[in-house]
């Protein structure tokens, strides 16, 4: 498994401050995909090294990793988010797979939130309310929670 780039953004996780991991490799291929270059395998190996490198380089300024893609790996994404709860307890984990759904192989206790959800341009992204895609958040209970509706603006009211 490779990444390309990363980058901290604050959209991606509702509440987070995200340190978001763009992987490469991509199987899923959607029309209309915004990041066709993570469609090729290029990039450097995303291993545990490198996650301690960005931990080290941003320190608490992140509250979050998400893994935004890794649909070719998924034993491999979920392997760095074991890693990363063992090591750095204080950080959040999350994968954005545009899978339908989560493979068997992939421990689901792993991670704090999961995307799942092909792109499908008529749809739109998680940003609309008729998205196919969904974001799930982990509750303490172990049970979990569709949250997409907090990328959904709310119609301002008038006063």
């Amino acid at each position: 498994m490779k990444y390309v780039n990363t980058g901290v953004v604050f959209q991606e996780i509702p509440d987070e401050t995200t340190l978001a991991i763009n992987i490469s490799g991509c199987p899923c291929r959607c029309p209309g995909c915004h990041s066709q270059y993570l469609w090729d395998d290029v990039g450097l190996p995303l291993t545990t090294d490198a996650i301690d490198m960005f931990v080290r380089q941003y320190g608490t300024d992140i509250t979050c990793i998400a893994f935004m893609g890794g649909d070719a790996d998924p034993v491999g994404v979920n392997r760095l988010a074991q890693y990363i709860h063992e090591t750095y307890p204080q950080l959040h984990v999350a994968w954005y797979s545009g899978r339908l759904r989560v493979p068997s192989s992939v421990n689901k206790a792993d991670f704090d939130y999961i995307k799942i959800g092909p792109y499908i341009r008529h749809l739109g992204p998680l940003k609309q309310p008729t998205t196919n895609q969904r974001l799930y958040r982990q509750n303490a209970d172990g049970q979990w929670e569709d949250i997409t509706h907090r990328f959904w603006k709310s119609p301002i009211s008038e006063v």
